[in-house]
């Protein structure tokens, strides 16, 4: 009795890997925290962004979003002092070095001293405008983690990929070289901009943001583990607004947004709550 019934269920496990996709396969989004970051660049002043963290201050906002706000560096102390705690605070961008003759840099053990948990890195200014390249990014985030700064990892394809039909080569290029640096991805979220789409006001359509979300997914689970491509949230960035966050945010594998100019504006209130309007 106890043979027949392990063959049946083996039997069982086996169709259900068969009639189930890769994506069903990770398809465990309840488990997924939703994640909003606002990267704010080089944008603001002490005036204007009182202003905004008043707003911000003062919304009713969905409680089991995640919520992660960049300032300049320079403003960062000044915003922690100012910002609700539920929000966390992140660098733009951090060294691979802990200290040294590294002129304009910033260390993520100078980010922790100051009360920051959170670093971008890989972001397709900092590839495309600063040249950084795959190698370095790598070795970035390599140090933030080992350091103790949590990561948002960049990704994504210039118009040109997209057009010649690289998307995915390029993105599991940038992905491969972010792998190579991570043992543990407790501490790592993946951000997908499509480069052609950041402060264009050009947006890719939910159905291309869930194309290559999935297909990231799908890659972290033979490349890493199954557990890791269920577990690893993957934000869309790319002028992202309020009037098309809510249908990004019910696709499956959309577990949130890296956001830019909206994240400077009132509207980035509508974005945090976007799952509630989605559900």
């Amino acid at each position: 009795h106890l043979h027949r019934l392990c063959a049946f269920c083996v039997h069982r496990v086996h169709f259900a890997l068969a009639s189930s996709s890769s994506h069903a396969c990770f398809d465990t989004m309840a488990a997924r925290r939703f994640f909003v970051g606002g990267n704010w660049k080089l944008n603001g002043s002490r005036e204007s962004l009182k202003t905004l963290i008043e707003t911000f201050n003062g919304a009713t906002l969905k409680a089991d979003t995640e919520v992660v706000v960049a300032p300049p560096a320079i403003y960062i102390d000044y915003v922690r002092g100012l910002l609700r705690k539920e929000f966390a605070v992140s660098l733009q961008n951090s060294y691979k070095a802990e200290k040294g003759a590294f002129t304009g840099e910033i260390s993520p053990a100078m980010a922790l001293d100051s009360g920051v948990e959170w670093v971008i890195l890989g972001h397709s200014e900092r590839r495309h405008v600063f040249g950084e390249s795959d190698e370095l990014i790598g070795a970035k985030v390599a140090h933030a983690l080992s350091a103790g700064l949590k990561v948002i990892a960049c990704v994504g394809e210039q118009l040109e990929d997209r057009e010649a039909g690289n998307t995915q080569t390029v993105v599991e290029t940038q992905m491969k070289a972010i792998a190579d640096n991570v043992s543990d991805w407790t501490n790592v979220v993946i951000a997908y901009e499509p480069v052609w789409a950041i402060g264009t006001g050009r947006t890719a359509s939910p159905e291309q943001a869930q194309e290559v979300h999935e297909n990231i997914r799908t890659w972290l689970g033979a490349n890493a583990t199954a557990e890791v491509a269920d577990s690893t949230r993957i934000l869309y960035g790319g002028s992202v607004k309020a009037a098309n966050c809510v249908e990004l945010a019910g696709k499956a594998d959309v577990d949130g947004f890296l956001v830019g100019g909206a994240s400077l504006k009132p509207e980035f209130v509508d974005i945090i709550n976007a799952p509630a309007a989605s559900s």
